[in-house]
């Protein structure tokens, strides 16, 4: 039977047993960095560019992870495999490791490596079919010239604050802008609109994580025929869209049918939307690494 398993460091623990130090640096000062991965059908998604991304954020803060790719995309498979799970979800975690109580990351011996293989469910089922009421919220993006957006950090009180917002204001979401008023991303996906037949995204250097799932849509809805260009986006284009969608490791493809209390179309999942995520589900179904 199909059962939540977690590496840490070398060995294998349910989900009650696995523990780690109170000292660790990542739960002190959210000190490493993560992933979120798919299980399809048996198969891990794109498992070779979310290690590639995990590898890249830990250069960006200078953690040395101390394995090879290679061997982390085994203990992945492993992991995968002990679960039993055909469809789910992957958390990866790289902490600094067990270090004092100050923040000097000189002060930890070695990162650990958490590996996590569960199942998930982001938003509701309906939310799927009927789609999600979001706010534009007040708490700013991290520009670049603070922490990087790409670093996948630990530490997320940024997209959290974001959250919280969107959690008092009984909305599905919460769309971030940056310091000048453009559309970054929600505090957990990344944001598209439809307009005029184009679809459109932000780009990466208004301080967005360029998410995988964000170019896997990209890269199909141009396979598919569909213009799609990485444009700045404000408030004002997000109430005249056509429509709207987010994506995400965990999200998926979701569509927005109210934002700020505008309605975007006719309240209404919207047809490319809708094609998009057929387009996108097919493929996931049908690539990956094997199990």
């Amino acid at each position: 039977m199909p059962q939540t398993v977690i590496y840490i460091d070398g060995q294998f623990y349910n989900k009650n047993e696995a523990k780690i130090s109170v000292y660790d640096h990542g739960l002190l000062y959210g000190d490493g960095i993560f992933e979120g991965i798919r299980i399809y059908n048996n198969r891990i998604f794109k498992l070779e560019e979310h290690i590639d991304r995990l590898y890249d954020s830990a250069k960006a803060i200078l953690l040395d992870i101390g394995i090879s790719k290679a061997e982390m995309i085994d203990i992945h498979i492993a992991t995968a495999r002990k679960s039993g799970y055909q469809n789910a979800y992957i958390r990866t975690l790289i902490t600094r490791g067990v270090g004092n109580l100050g923040i000097d990351p000189n002060k930890s011996e070695k990162p650990s490596i958490i590996v996590i293989c569960d199942e998930i469910a982001l938003y509701p089922p309906e939310k799927y079919t009927k789609g999600l009421e979001v706010i534009t919220v007040a708490t700013q993006r991290n520009g670049v010239n603070m922490f990087n957006a790409s670093v996948k950090s630990l530490n997320y009180l940024n997209n959290i604050m974001g959250k919280i917002e969107a959690n008092l204001a009984g909305a599905g979401e919460g769309i971030m802008l940056n310091s000048v008023g453009y559309v970054t991303e929600a505090t957990a996906d990344n944001v598209f609109i439809l307009r005029n037949n184009v679809i459109i995204t932000p780009p990466k250097h208004l301080g967005i994580l360029a998410g995988i799932t964000r170019q896997t849509i990209i890269d199909l809805a141009r396979e598919h025929g569909y213009q799609v260009k990485e444009e700045v986006i404000t408030r004002y284009d997000l109430f005249v869209a056509d429509e709207c969608f987010l994506t995400g490791s965990g999200a998926e493809v979701i569509s927005v049918v109210k934002i700020d209390g505008r309605v975007i179309g006719d309240g209404t999942p919207g047809p490319v939307t809708n094609k998009l995520n057929q387009i996108y589900r097919e493929y996931v179904a049908n690539n990956g690494t094997e199990l």
